[in-house]
């Protein structure tokens, strides 16, 4: 069965880059041509890679949130509007806290793990109180999150003078690898004499991958070797079955949602403590979560397999991003490759359920 799931990934990649390939044709540009400016705008050097990994890492988690949810019969939709509030309140825990290094930067990540845990809870206790559908209130707690966001940022508490953005979050708050010392006439001087070390360490390298990583094997273990993880997923598999067995149904929706938004949370927290050290002003959603579904359907809703198809989908949107500027090739052409990825990933499941529904006719019994 993992075999299968893994070729159908593959030849669905595959199928992405020739339907790629198709519409370069179309529009004039060569695809060999374009498909070799991605792969060394990845791997021509050691500055995209870091470039890739850093922009990975948060919708790697969002994809373990998003796989996890999914694991226990929840469609987290809401993981942008998570990874909004994770990132404000980490913003807040980061730039209003006064703690020592290290200490900091976690107490900031627990901070907005667990903003956007009571966050996503709120849809859980919808769903487990009242029957709201995750769907639609996680959507509407999307927008609720940016409007918000945008509220916090008219505080002059939090927003600079004369910007759109808030105040950063201090030096003892940040999470990039050897941060202070790349500021540090030392490691000045030591970077302008290595070129190597310079293009690798001088993007924002922090460490969310590392705790992405984490991450991926926390909730697969949570999944497969623990007893919350077994009501978990029997919830999601049987509900009447699980309740038969004695499992509390309502707790372990909100139970869920909770650790979902969590790791949405997280998400948002080490963007703002790794990369971007502020929140700005929103004039729409900035697409982690979104993302996040993506690599979590592509992954096949493995919380491991998210860090390979994160990496896949950082790559192909940096790689890509490269195509306009060398020969001005449409760079949208990365999401329709991206999005005939997920389309592919997705049509075997779609064929089951459509089976599924026939011999449901076949049989006379209510397809509803």
């Amino acid at each position: 069965m993992k075999n299968s799931k893994f070729l159908v990934t593959l030849f669905s990649v595959l199928l992405g880059l020739v339907i790629g390939a198709i519409i370069l044709l179309i529009s004039g540009f060569n695809p060999i041509e374009a498909y070799w400016i991605m792969f060394t705008g990845i791997f021509g050097n050691i500055k995209y890679i870091s470039w890739t990994i850093i922009r990975s890492t948060p919708i790697i988690i969002t994809g373990i949130s998003v796989a996890f949810a999914f694991k226990t019969g929840l469609f987290n939709i809401g993981a942008e509007g998570q990874f909004i509030i994770g990132s404000l309140f980490a913003m807040m825990a980061g730039y209003l806290l006064n703690l020592p290094p290290v200490i900091h930067g976690l107490v900031a990540i627990l901070v907005g793990a667990l903003a956007a845990g009571i966050w996503a809870g709120i849809v859980g206790m919808l769903k487990a109180k009242f029957g709201v559908n995750e769907v639609i209130s996680s959507i509407m707690l999307n927008w609720i999150a940016l409007y918000l966001n945008n509220y916090f940022l008219t505080f002059p508490l939090l927003r600079r003078p004369n910007s759109d953005a808030s105040y950063k979050v201090l030096d003892s708050a940040k999470i990039n690898v050897l941060g202070q010392w790349k500021a540090s006439e030392a490691g000045q001087a030591v970077l302008s004499n290595n070129k190597f070390l310079r293009d690798l360490l001088n993007p924002p390298v922090n460490y969310g991958f590392i705790l992405a990583i984490l991450l991926a094997i926390l909730i697969w273990y949570i999944l497969k070797n623990t007893t919350l993880g077994y009501q978990l997923k029997a919830v999601g598999y049987n509900k009447d079955a699980a309740e038969y067995g004695g499992i509390n149904i309502k707790k372990n929706i909100v139970v869920s949602m909770m650790i979902a938004g969590g790791l949405s949370g997280i998400a948002g927290a080490t963007q703002v403590l790794g990369v971007e050290h502020q929140v700005g002003i929103l004039a729409a959603s900035q697409g982690y979560g979104f993302d996040g579904m993506a690599v979590s359907l592509i992954a096949g809703n493995s919380p491991l397999a998210a860090i390979p198809a994160g990496l896949l989908f950082s790559g192909l949107k940096y790689g890509g991003g490269k195509l306009n500027s060398t020969i001005q090739a449409p760079s949208e052409v990365i999401s329709i490759v991206l999005g005939s990825i997920v389309f592919f990933v997705a049509m075997p499941k779609l064929f089951e359920m459509a089976s599924s529904l026939l011999a449901k006719k076949k049989r006379g019994e209510s397809v509803e």
